[in-house]
C-alpha cells in the first residue's frame, strides 16, 4: 500500500493547509498528533495544532461501554463502518462518532472550549460576516460572546434568516444581543421537533442571559378529564397545574377549544359532556342531530366512554414505548425520539432500521435528555400539528 504513496515532505505543506484555523480530531488523538509533529520536527518545522480525543469524550460522554477500540465502540453504537483499518474507512467512522458526541455534549463544553481558546473560532465580530457561514436549514444555534459563552440559544426552520433578524432588529434586546455577539456555532436538527426540544433542554442547562424569559414553562392550559356522577367521562380545559395529570397541554387557552372542537367531531363527542356548550338539558348538536345524546343520557355511557378513551390514547403517551422517526440531517438518515413507559428519555440519529428496532443499540444512540412538562407538551403539540410523523411500538420486555 505504501510501495507508490508520496513521501511526507511532499504532502506537509498540504497537511499545514487543511489543518490551519482547525482543531485535530481523531481517535486516540495523542497517538496521531505524535506521528505529525514527530515528522514536522524531521523537517525542521514546529507543527502545533489544538486536538481533541473521541476515546476520552466517548467515555465521559458514553460511559460504560465494554470497549472504547473505535471498531467495538462503532459497532456497539450502531455506526456503520466500512474499510476498516483504513484510513478513509475510520476517519469516516470518527467523524459518525464525533458527531454523536456534539449532540451528547448538552452543556456545549467541547464548542465553547474551542471558541475560547482557538483564535480563529473566533469570527469576526462584523454581523455580514458571520451570517455568510450560516445554513438555510432547520436547527438550534448559539451565539457566543468574545469569551466563547453562549448568551443566547435559539431554534429556527432556517437558521440563516432567524440571525438576520437578530443582527438587523432595533428593539433593545437586540442591540445588546448584537453588541456582544463575537461568534455563532448552530447545530443542525433535520426537523423542528429536535430543535424545539434541544431548545428547551439547553436554554435550562446553560442558562444564557438573553433567554430569561424562555427559562419558564412554555404552556399555559391542559385537558383534563373526569367521571361524572352518571358514569360518563367529562373533558375539561383548565389552567395548567402539575399537581394533576393532564391528556394534554396547549400554549393558549384558545388553542386548546380550537383542538377540542375538532376533537368533538372527530370523536362523536357531546358538546356538554366537554365543556363547549353549558346547559343543563341536550346540547346544540342534539339539536342538530350530530350528538348521540349523551348529555340527556340518551346514549349509553359504555359507548359514548369508548369514544372518549380513544381521544385520550391518541393524545395521551402516558405508560407508552415507542419510537418517534422523523427527517434526519442528511439523505439517508433519520431522527428517532424515544418515549420509554411515557417518559421521553432523549434523541439521536440513525442510518439502519436494525438501529431503531434494537433497543440496546437505540438506547446507546440516544442522547440522554430530561422529562419534563414542557418536553411533553412540546411532543405532544407537535404530534397534534404533525399528522404523518411515523410512530413505532416499542416490545421492551
Amino acid at each position: 500500500m505504501l510501495k507508490n504513496a508520496p513521501k511526507f515532505y511532499e504532502v506537509a505543506k498540504r497537511i499545514i493547509e487543511i489543518t490551519e484555523d482547525c482543531v485535530i480530531v481523531a481517535h486516540n488523538s495523542e497517538f496521531d498528533y505524535r506521528i505529525l509533529r514527530t515528522e514536522f520536527d524531521r523537517l525542521g518545522f514546529e507543527y502545533k495544532r489544538k486536538s481533541l480525543c473521541t476515546v476520552s469524550l466517548s467515555k465521559t460522554l458514553i460511559p460504560d461501554q465494554p470497549s472504547y477500540s473505535l471498531g467495538k465502540l462503532t459497532r456497539s453504537l450502531g455506526i456503520p463502518i466500512s474499510d476498516r483499518h483504513r484510513a478513509n474507512g475510520d476517519a469516516i467512522a470518527t467523524v459518525k462518532l464525533f458527531k454523536m458526541l456534539l449532540a451528547k455534549d448538552v452543556k456545549k463544553v467541547i464548542i465553547q472550549d474551542a471558541i475560547k481558546v482557538e483564535p480563529s473560532f473566533k469570527m469576526e465580530p462584523n454581523l455580514k460576516q458571520i451570517l455568510n457561514g450560516l445554513p438555510h436549514s432547520t436547527g438550534v444555534y448559539y451565539i457566543h460572546n468574545k469569551n466563547g459563552e453562549i448568551i443566547y440559544i435559539g431554534k429556527s426552520k432556517n437558521i440563516k434568516n432567524r440571525l438576520s433578524q437578530h443582527f438587523t432588529n432595533t428593539n433593545a434586546k437586540s442591540k445588546k444581543i448584537q453588541l456582544q455577539t463575537s461568534a455563532v456555532t448552530y447545530e443542525t436538527t433535520g426537523n423542528e421537533l429536535i430543535a424545539l426540544l434541544k431548545e428547551s433542554e439547553e436554554i435550562k442547562r446553560n442558562k444564557p442571559i438573553f433567554n430569561r424569559a424562555l427559562r419558564r414553562t412554555v404552556f399555559t392550559h391542559a385537558l383534563y378529564s373526569f367521571t361524572d356522577k352518571d358514569g360518563y367521562i367529562n373533558l375539561q380545559i383548565d389552567k395548567a397545574d402539575g399537581r394533576k395529570k393532564a391528556i394534554t397541554t396547549f400554549s393558549t387557552k384558545n388553542s386548546a377549544k380550537q383542538f377540542l372542537f375538532k376533537a368533538v367531531e372527530e370523536f362523536n363527542l357531546c358538546q356538554k359532556l366537554t365543556g363547549l356548550y353549558p346547559t343543563k338539558g341536550s346540547c346544540f348538536n342534539y339539536t342538530i342531530k350530530q350528538c348521540e345524546g349523551a348529555c340527556i343520557k340518551e346514549e349509553t355511557l359504555d359507548l359514548y366512554n369508548q369514544r372518549v378513551n380513544k381521544l385520550i390514547e391518541k393524545y395521551a403517551y402516558k405508560n407508552k414505548n415507542m419510537v418517534i422517526v422523523d427527517k434526519g440531517r442528511d439523505v439517508g438518515e433519520r431522527s428517532v425520539i424515544l418515549i420509554k413507559n411515557g417518559i421521553y428519555t432523549g434523541y439521536g440519529y440513525v442510518n439502519l432500521n436494525y438501529q431503531i428496532n434494537n433497543v440496546n443499540v437505540l438506547e446507546s444512540l440516544i442522547t440522554p435528555m430530561e422529562n419534563n412538562r414542557d418536553t411533553q407538551h412540546i411532543i405532544q403539540n407537535y404530534l397534534r400539528r404533525n399528522k404523518n410523523i411515523k410512530l413505532i411500538s416499542l416490545d421492551t420486555r
